[in-house]
């Protein structure tokens, strides 16, 4: 079997009548090895750029979790100082927890909309359905070649040579 590269992005094998069947399923293995590898490391790239605007959403929804903890001790306040002065001092207290009610209702509203920017890794999930098609299209071009009898002459595959490299 030889290799040889023609032009950007394809290569071709050329696949003569001696090569063993266990060499070529060795390399197909190697091959197959290799773009799993590809996928992983495109899946880590991918869920560590949605996790950093996860944080980001959870770290508001954090400020409205201790904005709502602040109104519950401010409103708690106001109950107290409503109760016990019944004037001026409770309406001050409404007036500050209502500030934070809203402060709390913002940062609710920035998180929610934030959390729904967060999507899946949609450039692993469209290689892994490429792979799965390119598989079951090798698989049965590998159960056509078995029934086919074996020549005398060389064959050539041209193998697509893509940017990120799969084969």
């Amino acid at each position: 079997m030889t290799t040889s590269l023609h032009g950007p992005g394809t290569r071709r094998t050329t696949v003569s009548g001696n090569t063993s069947l266990g060499r070529l399923v060795s390399d197909t293995t190697a091959d197959l090895q290799k773009l799993m590898r590809q996928e992983v490391a495109l899946a880590k790239a991918e869920i560590r750029q949605e996790a950093m605007k996860a944080g980001k959403a959870a770290g508001l929804f954090g400020g409205a979790g201790f904005a709502g903890y602040m109104v519950m001790v401010i409103g708690s306040l106001t109950a107290i100082f409503a109760l016990a002065h019944v004037v001026d001092i409770a309406w001050a207290a409404l007036i500050i927890t209502g500030l934070w009610a809203v402060a709390g209702a913002v940062m609710a509203a920035l998180g929610r909309q934030r959390m729904r920017r967060v999507s899946p890794p949609h450039r692993t999930v469209e290689t892994l359905k490429e792979d799965a098609q390119l598989m079951r299209r090798s698989a049965s071009h590998a159960k056509a070649i078995a029934v086919e009898p074996i020549s005398s002459e060389p064959a050539e595959l041209v193998v697509p040579h893509t940017e990120h490299s799969r084969w």
